[in-house]
């Protein structure tokens, strides 16, 4: 048992090394998670008001479409700030 964890204790003192190569913080990854709920939340407001204002089909769909695109890349974009892209939430520390 104690070879075992003689073997594992140099990969172990290594896992916090690639934790800060990553460069984002907890902070950084909260902040990220409350934007993507809000724009869950602006969104599904938007989508559910469509639905309720009763628009004919083809509008209904093309606006539900648009909706769903727009949420898209909006969310594409705030995850995209994870890999250093362009995305407008900074999260490095």
């Amino acid at each position: 048992m104690k070879d075992t964890f003689k073997h594992l204790m140099p990969l172990l003192l290594l896992l916090p090394y690639s934790v800060y190569a990553a460069d984002f913080s907890v902070g950084g990854l909260l902040q990220l998670v409350i934007y993507i709920v809000v724009v869950a939340l602006v969104f599904w407001v938007i989508w559910w008001f469509i639905g309720y204002v009763g628009l004919p089909e083809p509008f209904n769909k093309v606006v539900r479409v648009i909706i769903g695109l727009v949420a898209l890349i909006i969310v594409v974009t705030l995850l995209l700030g994870l890999v250093g892209g362009p995305g407008s939430v900074h999260l490095g520390k």
